[in-house]
């Protein structure tokens, strides 16, 4: 700033006007003579291009808007409109227009007077340097599509060259609503009527010149004295008519009438190089017209100054204009002039690096100079960009205070500098952005814009963690680099473009590259602080509490003091103050005052000090030194420090916040307006907070070193019990009011059903949607939420509200803000805690759970500070309230996403809070009291007389408000502590419960239980069945726990040790034989197994085996509704239940080994299943299901589970003869197994007998079917068990796939092996394989095996050819009957051979065998035949020969028989 000027005002900038959304609209070009080039570099250049940055703002009268426009010289091409509304909110999006060439540094915008149309509300005039004029008929922005083209019908184009000379170029331009008027550098001007009328029609373009007619020709007529070029052009409209003011570049001054087209001024300034022009508004009054003009002087070219004029007009007959001698000449010593802006009775004038404002008034020697801060200056404080050391200082300082927990200090120091980052008017997201692509994160702008404060947060946390390793040194390092390079960019895309006033008003803004801000005036602690110390006796408030002369100026040198204290660690050490009342650290505030105290009065911070360190200490004692003689000489001044403590005192009122009785009625509503009254609350509450916490470390400090400045016991008596708590209520209220205006809003998180419907934009709320939109932004604080709430004074409706008021506006404004949160509407808060409750509630009600929580976090731990020597509990039930709403706060943030540890700590604290309150002193009135509209949930309840009703009924309402939010630990708990209160409760006549002790206890006990089986906490539920004494209620209970723990997978929890089930197994078997009764037979876990498993525990083997049956049952009737039979699955599932049933019936004693049949009466068994004989049974037994029952429905099963397997279906029907078709289905299928399994089991004596021969005949013919060689056999195959019901009583079957037997060594195999095993049941068995065997193919070859059997049984092959019913007879009258005589004939010479073989030792045996029976009937029939074919003269060779052979053998057989009898005879004898 100036060194002469007074700080006069500050920027405050709107927030959100850096997130526009721009829309393209490319413009065509239809100009013919104009070379063509795509960017406008090889075009032919006539007028000036844009070197730097240009914007200007136009102010609407109706309706009252601000249309804002920007060339950037980066893109001179491009322009950027913007339309902002005071009473309106800030706009989504711009226009940016996109020209074929560039543009000249002009636009004019304005409102369009020339057709009135209502769908082009606005015109736009440009000139590119090509010389195109363009007229833009602007439609709202809601009309235009993104990356759209500019309609050609919206567009007027003129190309001025078609009407001058291109070969003088064009200097200056400007326009007005229908006019467009051109300065070139020959000194002429000429305006053309572009969109009023037809360029070819007469009069649309005029020349400007001395003498009177109208130029058609130009160049051909005399223009009169020569004047330099036009530098600069202004047109102003006085009294209906509109002039043009005209600056040539050798100082001569113009004024042309546009309506006559006539000069009605001329005046010469000479010793200058004159830049600009700018034109003020004109005062009727004085009848003048103030006017400014930039120039150099001649003597030193770089040192710019302005002269502003006044001249006088007089519209009479004649318009009369005149200059008036007294020029105001104002110096601009350092800093580029960017803009001026001239009102009644200032002129204002913006340089790069300040805005300041000069007095228009005659007496030029006597000019202030008023300054005003730009935002530059806050950002580079905020970020600590104004010395190299606060950032250190923040390390150091933190060290100190963390001494004993290192690890917090990284994460603290973090939390600092990223609060700082993302302040209002500090957080911009261009520059953001830009600073992420400089560190390689290229985020998406729109996607960096759609972020939240948290995730924005982690977005950089998370760069500064990747950039380095955790120490802190590297993290502190690594903050200073991004804090420098976002700072960098952010003045980078915040450069000052232009000035925006508002003459109507007073309103004066600034145009920023990317951002608009307003100014305001200051508040009179800024004017302390930042301004003057000498201006404490300007200010009347706080003149008005000092007595005299003598305490203002021990004020003044008391507030040099403290300031020249806070120079040194006072804003760092407020910064990590905020931080640590926020992030609740490990360290209280009054620690932190100490620890800094320490350092101020010490001069050291951490061990092991470097040569900065070194530096900072020196500087430390130098303060040290100084404040010792700074307060010496203080206390010499006021005699006593009685007084300078009333001085302290009398100044800290002044920081008290202002108490205004607001009485009226008008609602704020969310505007521009309200975003700067929040930025400007946010401004006043950061200076007031650091000014009070200056004088609490200043009045610690003083406490310290009290002995060496003469203070006092009662002197510091007074400050501890006295000052020091006032300075702590006021750091407290303006932290907080800080707190509102900083902290982000918490984004929408409610995602019912409702709001799902709502984003449908079925019946929706635009504002509402619009609102939703805002929370979670940066730029959305909870200032904004509490400002909607204000009831504001009616002074700044009306008309100021449709336009940005004057900058004391704003303060006032602000004033009523904070006057609103710490004293309420009507001032009727007599403190800030109970205050804190209201606002709370406003907090909740709009979704700002942990805000609201910080807020009653922070007025509970002040409170703790406040009444340390009483209780904290008012009587009045405030404490309970905001217990109560705390609850609250922290039972709705459960809902919003937290982590599960950060869920399950607001859970306990929320449940905490509700027991707290509901225990506190007038807790029953103060809670029953609050209304259902302040946002909370209701209680519902009211006349609860004694204090166990009250809490019976609060914490029933808490159960309820925890099972809302399905938390089931919380309502448990109020369950429980309900309980206890029931007895109590009850006693009353006039308690407000509805039912009896058991009823209520029963309901209770109800919900303890539904809320511990939510938790999983199965004993707990259980224990909760047991202690309801309503019998319903528990029975209703049992059914829902044991539908729970199956739903769970937990009903094995039944079948162990842990539930004490004494008095209640009959219930629990009911209702889990009721559930599987009405349970899907397929579901998991099955009931009918744990029912089996149930009983099998307390063992009951008969029902256990019945549950095990039951389930066998349904499993076969649910097969033959849903005709899926063949499911092996199933059958497999049967199986195994089948076996358990008979396993369980085995550990019964035999005579109780029975279960009952079905309940419905329908023995399956009976009516279908055959048993193992047909004796009749008595009746008890033929009711009754016993083990050989269950052994015959298992062996059925078996083989329907068997063909299943092979994907044959079979179902036992119960007809005659099923069984045996089901064995010869067995056999088919090569389950041959199970088809002697079932032959044994189920058929007795010959019917058994018939059935083995019909089986081995199948499996016979099978092998008649093979081409391999019967006498290779298998040696290994499938085997039976060796007892017949080992499979049926002692295991399940073999589950395994049975592969079918196709190849013939494996079926000659099998016939063996059967055969072989089953011919003890039945001795013919070999005969009816040969048999069927010769009668399918009679020329087959026996195997070896099967002859075999015929010859076994005869001992010493003594018995001829007899023997068993399969003897060696038998197999020759097969040979015989089936033509086989060679076979047989052989047969017989072995049995011959056999018998004659015997050794003459042996003739007694020999003798007895001759009792044996040879087949002489079947010997004569094969001599038969063998003659017959010898007859017929069938094999005649052969047949001889074989008979011969048998004749020879029977003979010798004769001989032999004749000489054995007689040795028998002489034996005998």
């Amino acid at each position: 700033m100036g060194t002469d000027s007074t700080l006069a005002g500050k920027e405050v900038p709107i927030i959100g006007t850096d997130v526009f959304r721009w829309i393209e609209l490319s413009v065509p070009s239809s100009s013919s003579n104009i070379p063509t080039a795509v960017d406008g570099t090889n075009a032919t250049t006539i007028a000036p291009p844009t070197v730097d940055d240009r914007a200007s703002c136009f102010v609407l009268e109706d309706p009252s808007a601000y249309l804002i426009w920007r060339i950037h010289k980066l893109q001179p091409h491009v322009l950027e409109l913007l339309e902002l509304n005071a009473s309106k909110e800030l706009p989504k999006a711009g226009l940016r227009f996109i020209f074929p060439y560039p543009l000249c540094p002009f636009a004019f915008v304005c409102k369009n007077e020339i057709s009135r149309n209502s769908r082009f509300p606005y015109l736009l005039y440009v000139l590119t340097v090509t010389g195109v004029a363009y007229l833009l008929k602007i439609r709202n922005v809601s009309a235009y599509a993104s990356s759209a083209l500019f309609p050609a019908e919206d567009l007027f184009e003129l190309n001025v060259c078609d009407y001058v000379s291109n070969h003088v170029p064009i200097t200056a331009v400007t326009a007005t609503a229908g006019c467009v008027v051109i300065g070139r550098s020959d000194g002429s001007v000429c305006c053309f009527r572009l969109g009023v009328i037809d360029t070819s029609a007469p009069g649309f373009v005029h020349e400007l010149r001395d003498e009177a007619g109208v130029s058609r020709l130009w160049g051909l007529m005399s223009r009169g004295k020569m004047v330099g070029a036009v530098q600069d052009m202004e047109i102003s409209e006085l009294h209906g008519k509109r002039f043009v003011f005209v600056l040539h570049s050798d100082g001569t001054l113009r004024i042309w009438d546009l309506s006559s087209h006539s000069r009605v001024f001329n005046h010469t300034v000479t010793g200058a190089t004159f830049r600009r022009l700018w034109v003020g508004q004109f005062d009727p009054d004085s009848s003048t017209i103030p006017l400014s003009i930039l120039y150099k002087h001649g003597l030193d070219e770089e040192l710019e100054m302005i002269s502003l004029h006044s001249i006088l007009y007089n519209f009479g007959e004649r318009n009369v204009f005149s200059m008036d001698p007294s020029v105001q000449n104002i110096t601009l010593e350092e800093g580029q002039c960017l803009d001026v802006k001239i009102t009644l009775d200032k002129i204002w004038i913006l340089k790069d690096d300040e805005l300041v404002s000069h007095m228009l008034t005659t007496n030029v020697e006597e000019v202030e100079a008023f300054s005003y801060a730009l935002q530059e200056e806050v950002v580079a404080d905020q970020l600590f960009q104004s010395s190299e050391h606060q950032a250190d200082e923040i390390l150091q300082i933190a060290c100190s205070i963390f001494s004993s927990s290192k690890e917090d200090v990284v994460p603290f120091i973090s939390s600092i500098f990223l609060r700082k980052l993302l302040l209002p008017g500090v957080h911009h997201n261009a520059a953001l952005h830009a600073t992420l692509a400089e560190y390689s994160r290229h985020l998406p702008e729109s996607d960096l814009q759609a972020l939240t404060a948290d995730g924005l947060k982690q977005e950089v946390l998370s760069l500064i963690e990747h950039e380095v390793g955790s120490e802190k040194l590297s993290i502190l390092h690594s903050w200073k680099c991004f804090l420098t390079r976002y700072f960098h960019n952010w003045c980078k895309n915040n450069a000052i473009y232009g000035l925006l006033v508002d003459s109507s008003t007073d309103a004066v803004g600034l145009i920023r590259k990317s951002s608009v801000s307003i100014f305001r005036s200051l508040e009179d602690i800024e004017r302390i602080v930042e301004g003057s110390s000498d201006e404490v006796g300007e200010l009347t408030g706080l003149v008005d509490l000092l007595d005299d002369d003598l305490e203002c100026e021990i004020l003044v040198e008391l507030l040099r003091c403290v300031m020249s204290f806070s120079q040194q660690l006072g804003k760092t050490a407020s910064s990590i103050f905020y931080e640590s009342v926020l992030t609740a650290p490990v360290i209280s505030s009054e620690d932190i005052v100490h620890c800094i105290v320490k350092i101020l009065e010490t001069g050291s911070c951490i061990s092991g000090p470097n040569e900065k360190e070194l530096i900072d200490h020196k500087s430390l004692r130098k303060l040290s030194a100084e404040m010792f003689l700074s307060l010496q000489s203080l206390y010499r001044k006021a005699s006593a420090w009685s007084r300078i403590l009333n001085v302290i005192q009398g100044f800290l009122k002044f920081l008290v916040p202002q108490k205004i009785i607001q009485n009226f009625d008008t609602e704020v509503s969310s505007n521009i307006s309200s975003s700067i009254i929040v930025h400007t609350t946010y401004q006043i509450s950061k200076v007031m907070f650091e000014s009070a916490w200056d004088f609490l470390l200043f009045l610690s400090y003083l406490v310290d070193i009290g002995g060496q400045v003469h203070l006092s016991h009662d002197d510091i008596t007074k400050i501890q019990l006295e000052i020091v708590p006032m300075l702590q209520e006021i750091i407290f209220e303006w932290l907080i009011i800080n707190f509102f205006a900083i902290t982000p809003s918490a984004p929408a998180t409610t995602e019912d059903f409702n709001s799902k419907l709502s984003s449908l934009h079925i019946d929706c709320n635009t504002g509402k949607q619009l609102w939703n939109e805002k929370l979670g932004r940066c730029d959305f604080t909870l200032a904004f939420i509490l400002l909607l709430n204000v009831r504001s004074s009616s002074t700044d409706h009306g008309h100021l509200l449709k336009r940005f008021p004057n900058m004391q506006s704003f303060i006032n404004r602000m004033r009523d803000f904070i006057s609103w949160i710490i004293w309420g509407q009507s001032g009727g808060s007599s403190n800030f805690l109970s205050r804190s409750i209201d606002l709370a509630f406003i907090l909740f009600k709009h979704g700002q759970y942990e805000a609201a929580e910080q807020l009653l976090m922070m007025a509970e731990a002040h409170l703790l500070k406040e009444k340390t020597s009483q209780s904290i509990q008012e009587s009045d039930g405030g404490w309970c309230i905001r217990q109560h709403l705390l609850g609250c706060c922290l039972l709705a943030q459960v809902q919003c996403g937290l982590h599960t540890t950060q869920k399950d700590n607001k859970v306990f604290d929320a449940i905490r809070c509700f027991f707290r309150s509901s225990s506190g002193n007038g807790a029953s009135e103060a809670l029953q009291s609050l209304s259902e509209d302040v946002g909370i949930p209701y209680l519902g309840f009211s006349g609860c007389a004694s204090t166990a009703a009250w809490k019976l009924q609060y914490y029933q309402w808490a159960m309820q408000l925890f099972e809302r939010y399905s938390i089931s630990e919380g309502a448990c708990q109020f369950a429980l502590a309900a309980l206890e209160q029931v007895d109590e409760a009850m006693k009353d006549e006039n308690n407000p419960v509805n039912g009896s002790i058991t009823t209520t206890r029963g309901r209770l006990w109800a919900n303890v239980f539904i809320f511990a089986l939510d938790l999983g906490r199965y004993y707990d539920a259980y224990c909760a069945i047991v202690s309801n004494p309503d019998e319903e209620s528990k029975y209703i209970c049992l059914r829902r726990f044991i539908i729970v723990l199956y739903e769970q997978g937990a009903i094995k929890i039944l079948c162990s040790n842990k539930l004490p089930l004494i008095g209640l197994v009959e219930k629990v078997e009911q209702e889990l034989a009721w559930k599987a009764e009405r349970s899907d037979i397929s579901a998991k876990p099955n009931l009918y197994k744990l029912l089996y498993a149930f009983q099998m525990h307390q063992h009951n083997w008969r029902r256990a085996a019945n549950y095990m049956y039951m389930y066998s049952t349904r499993l076969r009737t649910e097969a033959a509704s849903k005709d899926y039979q063949g499911s092996s699955l199933m059958l497999q599932e049967r199986l195994n239940a089948l076996s358990a049933a008979i396993n369980s019936l085995h550990l019964v004693h035999p005579a109780y080994a029975w279960i009952d049949p079905p309940a419905n009466g329908s023995s399956l068994l009976g009516e279908h299943y055959p048993t193992a004989d047909n004796d009749a049974e008595p009746e008890r037994w033929q009711s009754c299901i016993d083990v050989e029952k269950l052994e015959n429905e298992f062996v059925l099963t078996s083989a329907e589970y068997k063909l299943s397997l092979v994907n044959v279906k079979w179902t036992f029907s119960g007809k005659d003869g099923a069984l045996s078709d089901l064995a010869e289905l067995l056999v088919n299928n090569n389950l041959y197994d199970m088809a002697f399994t079932i032959l044994l089991r189920f058929f007795k004596g010959s019917a058994l007998k018939r059935e083995l021969e019909r089986v081995l005949s199948a499996i016979s013919l099978r092998c008649c079917l093979d081409k391999v060689e019967s006498t290779w056999v298998e040696e290994h195959g499938q085997l039976v068990t060796s007892s017949k019901l080992e499979m049926v009583v002692h295991g399940s079957p073999v589950t395994h796939h049975t592969t079918p037997q196709t190849d013939g060594s494996s079926c000659w195999a099998t016939l063996k092996i059967y055969l072989e095993k089953y011919k003890e049941f039945h001795g013919r068995l070999p005969v009816i394989v040969a048999e069927t065997l010769l009668r399918a193919d009679p020329q087959i070859e026996l195997p070896l095996w099967l002859v075999q059997l015929f010859k076994e049984g005869q001992k010493e092959r003594m018995s001829g050819m007899s023997g068993r019913e399969s003897n060696p007879a038998s197999l020759f009258q097969l040979y015989v009957s089936y033509g086989r005589y060679t076979e047989a004939t052989n047969l017989l010479l072995e049995c011959i051979q056999s018998f004659a073989s015997v050794r003459p030792a042996d003739i007694i045996r020999r003798k007895r065998s001759f009792a044996a029976w040879f087949p002489y009937t079947t010997i004569e029939r094969l001599l038969y035949q063998l003659e017959e074919l010898t007859r017929k003269g069938h094999m005649v060779e052969q047949c001889d020969k074989l008979k011969r052979m048998l004749l020879s053998s029977l003979q010798n057989h004769l001989k032999t028989l004749k000489v054995d009898s007689e040795d028998a005879i002489s034996v005998s004898s």
